[in-house]
């Protein structure tokens, strides 16, 4: 039995929608390389199969009409023939049921519903592929980025320290440029003594050594030479507080100075600095002259009661015009890393 044009255009309805399930299915599983040759080859399944069905609803109309009139129809009845198809292919909803007629609406609601999310999907997954095919983006490192201008501010530190270092007046270059001819007058040479806080008490050490003078003994049990001179300085100092306790707070010019038994225990015990009254006293102690050259000039300091010429020149011995020996010192008041120190100053030929 021949296909009646009601039943030919619901079969043309199932397939445009296997179809539209084909081209959708193809579409999703589309790369971005291979896209293009997805949608013109969808595009012409599309088309195939409507020109399909337009040839289908054609030769149906035509079959009817031969039917009618079996003679050979010329080309104004052809024409007729194919205007009769175009209508009936889009009229044909209008010509069936209320439920067919609702089922073919259904049909193109689903298919611009096919059609839009087959766009819409196709362009998600051209989104996605181009996101995944883009460079990945580099997780921040916060910790990082922090010591990089933790660094930068420390280098900037740096050399701003050293642009202003380089302006700044070079004390200690200053200051040994002007002890140089004070040494060399003195015909002696500098013996370094380390920078430990016992600076002039060792000097003074190693200067009675040179002396010949008994700086230790074995009833001092190995204490060391410059621990043995702060206690002989302590001590003096100890037996005439009469005459150091006015001057503690003149030297120190500090009114926090502790009192005259305090400073005295801190020399004797511990690294305190020595200055002038620790010099006055070991002049006293060891009855010996102690020469000081210090900030471009050369001091004198002579025990108590003396009554030599203080600044005279020593003869070809090493001793002042008094006979009393001289020990020879050094004092820096920026050459070294902890501020003021005491050198020995020894003789050429020891």
């Amino acid at each position: 039995m021949a296909e009646s044009i009601d039943d030919m255009q619901a079969r043309h309805r199932r397939e445009l929608r296997e179809l539209q399930g084909r081209i959708t299915s193809k579409k999703k599983n589309a790369t971005k390389k291979t896209r293009k040759g997805v949608n013109d080859e969808c595009a012409g399944m599309e088309n195939d199969v409507r020109a399909k069905h337009q040839a289908e609803l054609a030769a149906a109309a035509g079959g009817r009409d031969s039917e009618e009139a079996p003679d050979r129809p010329d080309e104004s009845e052809a024409d007729g023939a194919d205007k009769l198809a175009d209508k009936l292919a889009d009229t044909s909803i209008a010509r069936h049921e209320p439920e067919t007629a609702q089922t073919a609406q259904t049909a193109r609601t689903s298919q611009t519903s096919i059609d839009t999310g087959s766009t819409a999907d196709t362009a998600a997954t051209a989104d996605t592929e181009d996101t995944a095919e883009a460079a990945p983006q580099k997780k921040r490192n916060r910790q990082k980025e922090r010591l990089a201008r933790r660094a930068a501010e420390q280098e900037a530190a740096a050399a701003a320290a050293a642009d202003e270092a380089s302006h700044m007046v070079d004390h200690a270059a200053v200051e040994r440029a002007s002890m140089k001819p004070l040494i060399a007058k003195s015909g002696r040479i500098e013996y370094p003594i380390r920078p430990d806080g016992h600076c002039l008490f060792s000097s003074v050490a190693d200067q009675l050594a040179l002396l010949g003078k008994t700086v230790t003994s074995d009833a001092d049990g190995g204490v060391p030479a410059f621990r043995k001179v702060r206690h002989v300085a302590a001590e003096y100092m100890e037996a005439h507080g009469d005459d150091f306790a006015p001057f503690l707070l003149a030297y120190s010019g500090d009114d926090d100075a502790p009192d005259l038994a305090t400073h005295i225990a801190q020399i004797r015990d511990t690294a305190e600095w020595g200055g002038q009254m620790e010099l006055v006293a070991l002049a006293n102690a060891y009855g010996v002259n102690i020469r000081v050259l210090h900030d471009g000039r050369s001091e004198l300091i002579e025990p108590s009661g003396a009554h030599g010429t203080g600044g005279a020149d020593k003869d070809s011995d090493g001793d002042e015009a008094d006979g009393r020996p001289t020990l020879w010192l050094v004092y820096y008041r920026h050459g070294f890393g902890l501020g003021e120190h005491y050198n020995s100053l020894r003789a050429k030929s020891t």
